[in-house]
């Protein structure tokens, strides 16, 4: 059975990466709807229609009118990667204003395996908002691949693949 994957992506330079990603995802026969910031939708704004047609699905960046259909199947996980410094402190103080937070912060009570993967910088990194964001989502079920064995912040301006093998492993894991 094809599992449906909601991969969510912020602002940050690794957004750029997700139609490599959806490819990727999609040999592994799963069915990946992309929803992104009203940011990330900017800055992503020429590869959407591609995305559209590469998924099948329409890429979100708004939450749906009241009592209009849902356009997605039911998701079985979700991959929000990567995940800025406002995204993941939004997320787990609960403030909803974007769609993809709002998805994200809904599927802990929903129950439906969730993995994180942050993008920030070590400056960002030293707020102490971050550790105490990061430890809320992990409390809450989150799988959050930060530090050891996950992302690993870089210094402000410094240029470093983004470990997307970790996040792709960890979402091939859910499907076992």
């Amino acid at each position: 059975m094809t599992q449906v994957l909601y991969l969510f992506g912020s602002a940050a330079p690794p957004v750029h990466g997700l139609p490599d990603v959806v490819r990727r995802l999609q040999k592994q026969e799963i069915d990946v709807c992309v929803g992104l910031t009203p940011m990330a939708a900017r800055w992503l704004a020429d590869d959407i229609e591609s995305l559209e047609e590469l998924t099948g699905h329409p890429v979100r960046s708004e939450y749906k009118a009241p009592g209009s259909g849902d356009v997605w199947p039911p998701a079985d996980g979700i991959l929000f990667a990567p995940v800025t410094f406002n995204s993941i402190n939004s997320w787990a103080l609960g403030l909803t204003n974007h769609f993809v937070v709002g998805v994200a912060a809904e599927a802990i009570g929903k129950g439906i395996p969730t993995t994180a993967m942050p993008c920030v910088n070590a400056a960002y990194a030293q707020h102490p908002q971050l550790d105490r964001s990061i430890a809320t989502l992990r409390g809450a079920g989150v799988s959050v691949l930060y530090g050891p064995g996950g992302f690993e912040p870089n210094q402000p301006g410094e240029k470093r693949p983004f470990p997307w093998h970790l996040a792709l492993d960890k979402v091939g894991a859910l499907q076992q």
